[in-house]
Formats: C-alpha cells, sequence, structure tokens
C-alpha cells in the first residue's frame, strides 16, 4: 500500500549533508525504526545522521554505534515535560544545522521542534494507515529524496555477543543446548496467552522437537511473578534472567536463540528486526501496525474473529479467546513449522 507521505522532500542532486531523525515512543516502536535507518546509513555512509529518542529507550540506539550522535530526550511520556526540554535545547539544535528532518513520531513534540528548525527538506510519519510501523517508516524514509529503503537485520551491538554468552552462562546456559525465549509480557489481561500453556510449550518443545533446549526469561523486575512460576515448572531447562540483563544485553541474548515466542511487547520486536525466528501471539493489539515483520517471523492474531482485534485491555468476554483457542500443541507445531521453512529455505541457497 502506497502511503501519502506529508512534507517537502530534498530537492538537491546528492543527498542531505545532515539529517535528524526522530522516534519518541515506546521502546518496541523504538527499535522497529532501527533497521530501516541503519539501511540509510550504509547506503550513504558519508551523511551525518543524528537520532532524537527518549531517554528510557535510548541506550540500544546508542550501543547499536551507526549513528553520529544519539540524543536522548528526558521528560518521560510526559509531552509538556518533553516540549520544554526540546525548548532549553534548541539553541543546540539550531547549532547544528540540520539539511532534513525524518519525523518517525509525528506528534506534537517532534512537530514543534521540526517547525522550529526550518530544515530545507522534512517528511512525517504516518500515523494512521492500516500498514506495518515498519512499512511506513520505510516509505517515509524514501519519500525525503530519490533513494531506496530496505529492512537491514543487521542491527548489533558491538562487543555484545561476549557480555551475552557470558550472563547465560552464569546463570545455567549449557554449551551445545538450543535457546528459546518465552515472552509472556503483554500489557493487560487480554494479552496474555496463559503461564501454564507457556509451560506446557515447553515440555512439548523438548518432548518432540529438540529435548536438549534450554528456556530463556528476560521479563522486566515488575513481571517477576509470572517468571517465577515459568522457572520452577521448569526447572533447569529454564534460564531466568528476569532483572539481570539491561536493555542492550537482552537485546544481544536475543541473537543467541534459535526461537522467541513472545506476546505483544518490545522485546518480540527486538527479536525481529535482528532477523531472530519470531512467532508472536496477538490478542487485541493490531496485527496491521505491529506484528513482526520479515519471512523469519509469524503472527497469530485475533483479526479472523468478530471481536478482534478491540484494542481492550481486558476481554469483554473474560475468557482470551483470541488466544486461549492456540493449544500449546498447535503452538509448538506453528513455531516448529517456521523453523523448518527456514532451515529448507537455508538449504537450498546453499546448494545454490
Amino acid at each position: 500500500m502506497k502511503l501519502s507521505i506529508q512534507g517537502e522532500p530534498w530537492r538537491g542532486t546528492q543527498p542531505p549533508r545532515k539529517v535528524l531523525a526522530i522516534r519518541l515512543q515506546a521502546l518496541g516502536d523504538t527499535v522497529i525504526m532501527l533497521p530501516y535507518l541503519l539501511d540509510l546509513r550504509r547506503r550513504y555512509p558519508q551523511m551525518t545522521l543524528h537520532f532524537l529518542t527518549r531517554r528510557e529507550v535510548g541506550a540500544i540506539p546508542a550501543a547499536a554505534g551507526f549513528f553520529e550522535r544519539v540524543i536522548q530526550l528526558g521528560g518521560g511520556r510526559s509531552h509538556r515535560r518533553q516540549m520544554l526540554l526540546v525548548l532549553l535545547m534548541l539553541p543546540w539544535f539550531w547549532w547544528q544545522r540540520y539539511d532534513a528532518v525524518i519525523d518517525l513520531q509525528n506528534n506534537r513534540v517532534s512537530r514543534l521542534l521540526r517547525r522550529l528548525l526550518r530544515p530545507r527538506a522534512w517528511v512525517e510519519f504516518d500515523r494512521f494507515s492500516p500498514v506495518s510501523h515498519g512499512e511506513r517508516a520505510r516509505q517515509t524514509i524514501e519519500a525525503l529524496w530519490s533513494w531506496n529503503n530496505a529492512l537491514d537485520t543487521g542491527v548489533e551491538i558491538p562487543r555484545g555477543r561476549d557480555r551475552a554468552q557470558r550472563l547465560l552462562q552464569e546463570n545455567g546456559w549449557q554449551r551445545g543446548h538450543e535457546l528459546v525465549v518465552l515472552n509472556p509480557a503483554g500489557y493487560g489481561g487480554s494479552r496474555s496467552w496463559g503461564l501454564d500453556n507457556y509451560c506446557e510449550f515447553a515440555r512439548q518443545w523438548r518432548a518432540t522437537r529438540n529435548p536438549r533446549t534450554q528456556f530463556v526469561l528476560l521479563l522486566l523486575p515488575a513481571l517477576r511473578e509470572r517468571a517465577q512460576f515459568i522457572a520452577t515448572s521448569l526447572g533447569a531447562s529454564c534460564i531466568d534472567l528476569t532483572g539481570k540483563a539491561d536493555q542492550v544485553e537482552a537485546f544481544s541474548i536475543l541473537r543467541e536463540c534459535s526461537l522467541v515466542l513472545s506476546e505483544d511487547s518490545g522485546l518480540a520486536h527486538m527479536a525481529w528486526v535482528q532477523g531472530v525466528p519470531t512467532l508472536a501471539l496477538f490478542s487485541s493489539s493490531r496485527k496491521d501496525w505491529s506484528g513482526p515483520q520479515g519471512h523469519w517471523s509469524d503472527c497469530l492474531d485475533s483479526s479472523d474473529l468478530p471481536c478482534g482485534p478491540c484494542g481492550a485491555p481486558i476481554c469483554r468476554y473474560g475468557d482470551n479467546r483470541c488466544l486461549t483457542r492456540y493449544t500449546p500443541a498447535f503452538v509448538v507445531t506453528r513455531a516448529g513449522a517456521l523453523i523448518d521453512s527456514l532451515r529448507t529455505n537455508a538449504g537450498l541457497a546453499s546448494a545454490r
């Protein structure tokens, strides 16, 4: 679907010299932008690329190392505080003399900054079209100038693998064992598949797919009770890193894993943007907006139901039917099919 992107394109015969990209959203929504900005950086290494984001989600963009500068804005989620801080920083922004602004947020704060900067060229993210966040980001970037943009899964943290492997080993990773992430981190009751289902999925995965599998938990400390339930149920086959891995470490740990099974959350987006096989469990969330991208991803969602996707935090029927209809056996089969198709395609590619 071709979007109608608002903006003033760059008219030069050469790409802009200095560009500011803006994304002031939650962690997952911010991470989704990175593969497209990485592709832009790799195609045009002579261009200076800055990235403005919220302080709470700035660690991964900063650690990725492909921006000349990551500007981390305080103020939490308050637009009023963010605007005040933008105004206080305005002399510094003016001094940067950006040729173009890629506004991947398109809210009151980003629009105010763009107007005050008065760049020669700018584009604004389409917030509402029924198209994935990633595709909307790609088309927004392409609308600035006559360049192509693509999803680049090479987002990687320098020296991140060493940190990831050390943390895994310190918490019980047995070398030679496959790693699968279980992530019951959906916001609100309606986005929960059920902890018993995750435990049964793990048991069936080991019984039917690979007995040498360990299951990794990377939940936030606020979800520690969920982690303890799964860790107690799975015993030594579970590596519980809840509260032990920061954003950067979690991002790198995902690269060591062969599968991520996740409800709609930032961790799911952190996985697929790196090309990690991801099976997402969506309920009230809109797959067309935030479903994982790429042939290495799959998504079970509620778009086939009359009530879905409702967006409600609590299921109106009280049974989370859009997720509970999927048995652990079914999810094992679906996840296994995803892995098998990737291995088959990889084998065909190497044979050629």
